[in-house]
């Protein structure tokens, strides 16, 4: 059960900083120019406030994806770390919803965002319930457990990020153009890595040497 509850928590971090971090840098276009696209400019009054929510998802996606590494590997930290970058980004995804919906009617894409930040802060949150607390599930054990977590992580991330295009087009349709496919090979390089890189430290796991004595919890 501990592997478990320590994969889900490891996986869903990842996606969550993986959606956060695509929202991002996605939200560049309009924050930037907002006025050539016609269902974006009634934000233009508030461009510079555009400018500073793309700055902090992009902040928020990369300290997201550190502190999924830091739960993989079990470093001191790394709960706290997911779980301020997820109370982070409800706090300032709400906001960006509420004030899209205020100017535009609609506050689409970041909806999606902002869903999964909150389903994997409500799962960080029962990871604080006594039980499951004293399962100790983020404490460093076998290497092997982390980097399998690890590398399952890095692979599902990398689809979502090879599949952007078709699974955020319909949210991300503008005169007829999907921009959700607009750094199209960049995109690509970044999510054929993340594959690669999952698929080693899965490999690397089965390597000889590289089980450790089983986790003891100590009370």
């Amino acid at each position: 059960m501990r592997k478990f509850f320590r994969l889900i928590g490891i996986l869903m971090m990842g996606i969550t900083a993986a959606v956060t971090l695509l929202g991002g840098v996605g939200t560049t276009c309009v924050a930037l120019n907002p006025t050539n696209y016609e269902s974006m400019k009634a934000i233009a009054s508030l461009q510079w406030l555009y400018i500073l929510y793309v700055l902090i998802g992009v902040a928020l996606g990369v300290l997201g994806i550190r502190a999924t590494i830091w739960l993989a590997k079990g470093k001191a930290g790394g709960e706290k770390s997911a779980l301020l970058v997820l109370i982070g980004g409800v706090v300032v995804g709400g906001i960006h919803m509420a004030t899209s919906r205020a100017l535009r009617g609609s506050s689409m894409p970041v909806d999606g965002v902002v869903y999964i930040t909150v389903l994997t802060l409500v799962v960080f949150l029962l990871f604080e319930l006594p039980k499951v607390k004293g399962m100790a599930l983020f404490e460093k054990d076998s290497p092997d457990t982390g980097d399998k977590a690890g590398g399952i992580t890095a692979i599902v991330i990398g689809l979502l990020v090879l599949g952007v295009q078709y699974w955020a087009g319909p949210t991300h349709l503008m005169d007829g153009v999907n921009y959700a496919d607009a750094f199209h090979q960049a995109l690509a390089a970044v999510g054929s890595c993340a594959v690669l890189l999952g698929s080693w430290q899965i490999a690397r796991s089965h390597l000889p040497g590289r089980t450790a004595p089983s986790f003891r919890l100590q009370r």
